[in-house]
């Protein structure tokens, strides 16, 4: 073989192979609701690459899902994909997204039939990952509110709160807690739907990590309903987009690697998602959609897969101009002056001249009064 072609080779497959290390498919979850659906009925086999969603197109999904316009440089392509996955209606969006990325996980949707999943009406894809990241564009900062869910909840802000926020977690997921997170020895054992058991050490950093991210998350979603619940109607003219990361997963799998654990782990996440994302669905009176994203590699705390973005307006206010002179503000009040009194003058002499020519006028030839009266 000619050594110029075999460099040739050489090169095109080293291209492809970064491509393929720059492109790769990770899975969504869209969760709609059964009640009030805003997506179309898909079934969660992909049948070929075209099925795959780049995550720009996620992004402008996102994006009409809050009631705005997609972004004027989607390409038709793209349009169609939309038009596969939301309802054609656009008078009829929830305003409501919670969008949720979980990093670490490989192969979230092998997991799915092995976990009780089942939150409203769901289906799933893959997404095609051919950037770092994609914005979601907002025509309007004033009617977003974006809401975060990465508050973390500690120790140190309150070791007996933390305590009871552990046995609050146990009893909601039918667990159990024992032991103080004083000395942060506690340990944590959750019954799962397939009949094993999580059993948690918070002594061990990848357990407290994943207890501590799932409490949080979980607070989080709880202080929102508790939101919509005191102050109904409060956010009716905004759009909200409940935006949050777990990396409860990824903890796991860094700690343990792939197997019964982290599997474990991910079937107690999606149980209380499930519960979770039904309670905001009553709070929101079914008026919200999910779109969890799973990240195959390690997401960072200051990384993020989508981001918000702001389009400029053009501002529609005036100019401040110099003020003016005593000289000049003299001859515009003389101007306007003049021009009121020659309005006035010619307003008076037009209505004198009308009642003379009407008083003066043979009653015969009013036309108002004799309509009906045939004139010779």
């Amino acid at each position: 073989m000619d050594s110029h072609l075999f460099m040739k080779i050489f090169h095109l497959l080293i291209f492809i192979s970064a491509l393929c290390l720059q492109a790769r498919a990770d899975s969504i979850i869209f969760l709609d609701s059964s009640r009030h659906p805003y997506l179309r009925s898909r079934s969660s086999d992909i049948v070929d690459e075209s099925d795959l969603i780049s995550l720009s197109e996620v992004a402008a999904a996102v994006s009409v899902l809050l009631g705005f316009a997609p972004p004027a440089s989607l390409p038709a392509e793209s349009s169609r994909k939309l038009d596969e996955v939301l309802l054609p209606n656009p008078f009829d969006r929830p305003r409501a997204v919670f969008m949720l990325e979980i990093g670490g996980i490989k192969d979230p949707l092998s997991l799915l039939d092995q976990s009780n999943f089942r939150v409203g009406s769901a289906f799933s894809g893959k997404v095609l990952i051919d950037s770092s990241k994609a914005e979601i564009e907002i025509s309007d900062e004033d009617e977003l509110s974006i809401i975060s869910l990465d508050d973390r909840v500690g120790v140190e802000s309150d070791v007996a709160f933390f305590d009871t926020e552990l046995h609050d977690l146990a009893n909601w997921l039918g667990g159990s807690y024992i032991g103080s997170p004083e000395a942060m020895d506690g340990e944590l054992a959750f019954p799962l739907a397939s009949g094993m058991s999580l059993n948690l050490n918070l002594s061990k950093k990848a357990d407290w990590e994943f207890a501590t991210d799932l409490l949080s998350l979980i607070d989080s979603i709880k202080r929102v309903i508790e939101i919509h619940e005191d102050f109904p109607g409060s956010m009716q003219n905004l759009a909200e987009l409940m935006k949050g990361r777990f990396t409860g997963i990824q903890a796991l799998q860094e700690q343990y690697g792939p197997g019964d654990l982290v599997e474990q782990g991910m079937e107690l996440f999606l149980t209380a998602l499930t519960k979770s994302f039904d309670s905001l669905q009553a709070a929101l009176e079914g008026k919200i959609v999910g779109v969890i994203l799973f990240n195959e590699k390690s997401s960072s705390d200051l990384d993020s897969m989508l981001d918000v973005k702001f389009s400029t307006r053009t501002s529609r206010r005036l100019e401040e101009v110099e003020p003016l002179n005593a000289t000049t503000i003299a001859e515009v009040k003389l101007v306007r002056l003049s021009l009121a009194w020659i309005t006035g003058v010619i307003l008076l002499v037009s209505t004198l001249i009308g009642i003379y020519y009407l008083l003066n006028m043979p009653l015969t030839r009013d036309t108002l009064l004799y309509s009906n009266v045939k004139l010779d």
